[in-house]
């Protein structure tokens, strides 16, 4: 018998689901914030759900990225080539469809957390590698509200952009990795 997303989240705990986000997410809180920027327990809560989201983006696992999800949440990603803006949006239920895709390396730095109530936004550069090359960069902005303990993400936009619209990591190029940014 399968579980839904949300009874699977249910059934572990929003405290069981934290615990696993806090550490087995390659991309810890501490790295994403902005240095010398202490972090509420809330917002250590809500960085292990984008910690999470980016462990699953990375490792391809679309299903467990949509259980981060409510069953309305939506992603849009933008992009502009030749001075023509275009998106393409999916839902959840969408992205759970997808199953799964081959791994990528996307590393998210400097994350700006904003919080209000039950409701959460974190803005994050990010860069791309795929099949070990460049691929690209943009920010990464995740919508969060809590539902009960738990927080969920309602939407993730994301820009993919080049250099210099978008700022290359400040680590450098990925290890393993090949190309460059913006000449590909």
């Amino acid at each position: 018998m399968s579980l839904s997303p949300i009874a699977g989240l249910a059934r572990l705990g929003s405290r069981t689901v934290v615990a696993l986000a806090l550490t087995a997410a390659p991309l810890r809180a501490q790295e994403l914030t902005r240095p010398g920027t202490p972090l509420s327990t809330t917002q250590r809560a809500v960085l292990a759900v984008v910690d999470s989201a980016m462990t699953f983006i990375q490792s391809g696992e679309m299903i467990r990225l949509s259980d981060l999800m409510t069953p309305e949440a939506q992603i849009y990603a933008t992009t502009a080539r030749n001075g023509v803006s275009s998106y393409r949006m999916r839902t959840a239920p969408q992205q759970r469809i997808t199953g799964n895709r081959p791994p990528i390396i996307e590393r998210g730095y400097n994350a700006d957390v904003r919080m209000v109530g039950t409701m959460a936004v974190v803005w994050m550069p990010y860069d791309l590698y795929a099949d070990r090359k460049w691929s690209h960069c943009g920010v990464d902005v995740f919508t969060l509200m809590q539902e009960g303990t738990t927080w969920r993400i309602v939407n993730l936009s994301y820009t993919v952009e080049q250099p210099p619209a978008c700022a290359v990591h400040p680590s450098g190029a990925a290890p393993g990795t090949t190309g460059t940014p913006g000449g590909r």
